[in-house]
């Protein structure tokens, strides 16, 4: 393995001197952050190489208006809110969950969509909401669950839904005029739900190379020499050196019950406002399902605090180290943002593995 991965470094290396200016590489992929980093991958890259972090974390990118929501079921006498761990400490207009708890809301920390309905059939006299929040990795899992909820008629059991969808979150990136990408660094597991495929769009009508990739060191590093490769050239179109698990047409089951339980709708997101048909709204035949509606939910505006600069860290405009937050008053222990919150958010790993770097002056 070593060997493999000194003739990559070599092979980027050249490449990189060959093309001769700076290359801006984004992945888009919470995992493919924490793990560029803990990997050490970021400090092989050649000083012409950025590999950027862009709206890839699923819980950095939910609005804020979605987390005020969320504090409003919290707060309703006998409703219990099931939630992914990250969620808890997301700060909203009116605080967080964490704190509404603390005030004797009754949120569980749940794996699953599917223990959030075991949940409410243990308890038939609360009402359970799950916070239904991720991309296409995990949206599958929720929309499997309302299939199950609605087959056994579970009456105390809904969804706030803030499942968003990658591709577009790409195309709105490459419309913006300030943003400069040389290419992706295409997400693993959600491509093994939608395939390869789904990335000809942005190679074709953005002329931007797009390459999935894995997550073991050399994994990344072959994805990013195909990526150099293409740059280099002056070509544009879709690789997939994650063949194991993710194949060109993605998985038909897990596409099949999406398109079955949900339908595309407009989505607000942080940083990037609503982006047309980048999320799900639940297909009519579910609705009774959807928690914004059952309980009469009114979704405010966002309000993001002035002095937080996540917002240009999703888009990869910044790196946490240029917000002056960071590490001062942001910290894992106190989030000011939700990229500092999450495990998969940008400014939590630069804390985890970076911030030694930054205080001594070195590259990242």
């Amino acid at each position: 393995m070593m060997h493999e991965m000194q003739k990559l470094r070599v092979e980027l290396n050249r490449r990189c001197d060959a093309i001769g200016r700076e290359i801006r590489v984004m992945e888009v992929c919470g995992t493919h952050t924490v793990a560029a980093f803990r990997s050490g991958i970021r400090s092989m890259l050649p000083d012409n190489f950025r590999l950027i972090s862009g709206p890839g974390c699923p819980v950095c990118v939910t609005a804020q208006r979605y987390i005020d929501a969320a504090i409003d079921l919290a707060s309703l006498p006998n409703v219990i809110v099931a939630t992914y761990g990250d969620m808890l400490r997301v700060p909203g207009l009116s605080g967080s969950l964490e704190k509404q708890r603390a005030k004797g809301a009754d949120l569980r920390v749940v794996t699953s969509a599917l223990r959030a309905l075991q949940i409410a059939r243990d308890h038939p006299e609360s009402e359970v909401v799950f916070l239904g929040v991720g991309f296409e990795t995990t949206s599958p899992a929720t929309a499997l669950t309302i299939l199950e909820a609605a087959r056994d008629q579970v009456p105390n059991f809904s969804v706030l839904v803030s499942h968003k969808l990658v591709v577009p979150a790409m195309v709105a990136l490459l419309e913006c005029d300030d943003m400069s990408i040389d290419g992706f660094l295409c997400p693993g597991h959600v491509s093994v739900i939608i395939g390869s495929n789904a990335y000809a769009p942005i190679a074709s009508r953005f002329g931007k190379p797009c390459v999935v990739g894995g997550f073991e060191p050399e994994q990344i590093l072959k994805a990013l020499v195909h990526l150099t490769r293409q740059i280099e050239y002056g070509e544009s179109y879709v690789e997939n050196v994650y063949p194991a698990v993710v194949t060109e047409s993605g998985n038909a089951t897990a596409m099949d019950i999406l398109r079955r339980v949900f339908v595309p709708g407009d989505t607000v997101w942080r940083a990037l406002g609503v982006i047309p048909m980048s999320g799900f709204d639940l297909a009519p035949e579910f609705q009774a399902f959807d928690a914004l509606r059952r309980f009469d939910i009114h979704v405010g505006e966002d309000f993001d605090n002035p002095s937080c600069r996540c917002g240009e860290v999703i888009l990869g405009r910044i790196e946490p180290c240029e917000c002056a937050l960071f590490g001062n008053e942001c910290t894992p222990l106190t989030p000011i943002g939700p990229c500092m919150v999450s495990s998969e958010g940008t400014c939590a790993a630069w804390f985890k593995y970076n911030r030694h770097a930054i205080a001594m002056g070195a590259r990242s």
